[in-house]
């Protein structure tokens, strides 16, 4: 399947090149990583349907204001406890009546959005932040939930495993974030997956001001983003560490963190541009999917110290745009800091790789395979569905 190298004509009837198109996304609660995949979907198919299990307009751009939400809108506090709904999440997709109208359906999937339910005729591409991590690394995710209802939550996702490879079978074709995660679908659900990285906001994100000494780590503050790992590396260095973010660790870790670590929470695009524009580095030694702080801070000329492994062996260069780690270990850490504090890698090279991710890359790509989909033959469509079954 060859990628589009230009921007097709778009209409004000939301199709492009004639494809209707409907996006699932798993909930709509804040605006991160992948809530920002769908915007450029968005826009690549405007006035596309948008339908989601929850829904908080206060928290989010113009862009989403017209999703659907479904039944769980109607829970109290539903909006503001979404992960402790995740088991009725695959009942509110399969309740939901089938999409109709449309050519293509796309779900943005990281846990249940692929079971949305559609015509056997009409293709289901699965663009997929990564297989469902409650099931298939629950450990990763254990401090999502409170220690008392741990071990029925564990003992449930054996379940949600058996269901959520059960709906991979209904997807046409899949899309992966990164090589990694397309290696996870593999061996998840055993279908193969095509690679299209995030859209990162190099428009935004680029170079300015002046560099510092001082390093930053951006993330939320859970046990797989190891931002006490981080913390640890900094104890009796002579340099200083800012953590952006929060998260379920947020109090543990200001209590315990030395005292050249600070924390300033969650902060605005601006400020997170300033942090990134004057940081000697990121520090990110963290087994993501695709890690979009990652490419921010180079499209930013900052380099990255990061664990090679999942996202960053796609988007990190060892020695040029930043430092490879090989294991999570403190000492191999504070290593690559005290190197990173000497080393100065190349500001314009590290700018220039991050462009591979911008914004307009992902809507040319995304197009073009939602649009090769809905002019592949029926018969061929039928071919696929054998083999995923």
């Amino acid at each position: 399947m060859e990628l589009a190298e230009t921007d097709r004509a778009t209409s004000t009837a939301g199709t492009v090149a004639g494809v209707r198109v409907a996006i699932a996304h798993e909930w709509l609660v804040r605006y991160a990583g992948s809530e920002r995949c769908v915007e450029q979907m968005l826009l690549a198919f405007p006035g596309a349907r948008l339908l989601t299990t929850l829904l908080d307009r206060a928290r989010l751009p113009d862009a989403f204001q017209h999703a659907e939400p479904s039944w769980l809108q109607k829970i109290p506090g539903a909006v503001q406890h979404h992960e402790l709904l995740v088991p009725l999440m695959p009942a509110s997709w399969r309740l939901r009546p089938m999409v109709a109208g449309v050519d293509v359906v796309v779900s943005s999937s990281h846990a249940c959005a692929k079971a949305i339910r559609r015509p056997p005729d009409v293709p289901h591409l699965c663009y997929c932040h990564t297989p469902m991590r409650y099931a298939w690394s629950f450990d990763d995710e254990a401090d999502r939930f409170g220690r008392s209802i741990r071990p029925l939550a564990r003992a449930g996702m054996v379940a949600f495993r058996r269901w959520d490879r059960s709906t991979a079978l209904g997807v046409t074709q899949f899309v992966a974030n990164s090589n990694a995660v397309a290696r996870r679908i593999e061996t998840c659900y055993g279908r193969p997956a095509t690679v299209i990285h995030p859209p990162v906001d190099t428009e935004f994100f680029h170079p300015g001001g002046e560099r510092g000494d001082d390093f930053v780590y951006v993330g939320r503050l859970s046990g797989y983003k190891r931002p006490a790992l981080v913390a640890q590396a900094f104890e009796g260095l002579p340099y200083r560490l800012t953590i952006v973010g929060k998260g379920e660790l947020w109090h543990r870790l200001k209590t315990t963190a030395p005292p050249n670590v600070s924390f300033t929470g969650e902060v605005s695009r601006r400020r997170l541009r300033e942090l990134l524009r004057s940081a000697r580095a990121l520090v990110f030694p963290v087994k993501e999917d695709f890690g979009i702080a990652m490419a921010e801070a180079q499209a930013c000329g900052t380099p990255v110290i990061a664990l090679r492994e999942g996202g960053a062996a796609d988007i990190v260069r060892d020695g040029e745009t930043g430092w490879l780690l090989e294991t999570q270990d403190v000492g191999e850490l504070r290593c690559a800091i005290r190197r990173a504090a000497v080393e100065k890698l190349d500001e314009s090279a590290i700018r220039a790789s991050a462009l591979r991710f911008s914004a307009a890359r992902f809507r040319h790509e995304f197009r073009d395979v939602v649009t090769w989909l809905n002019t592949s033959s029926a018969s061929q469509l039928a071919r696929w569905a054998a083999v995923a079954r």
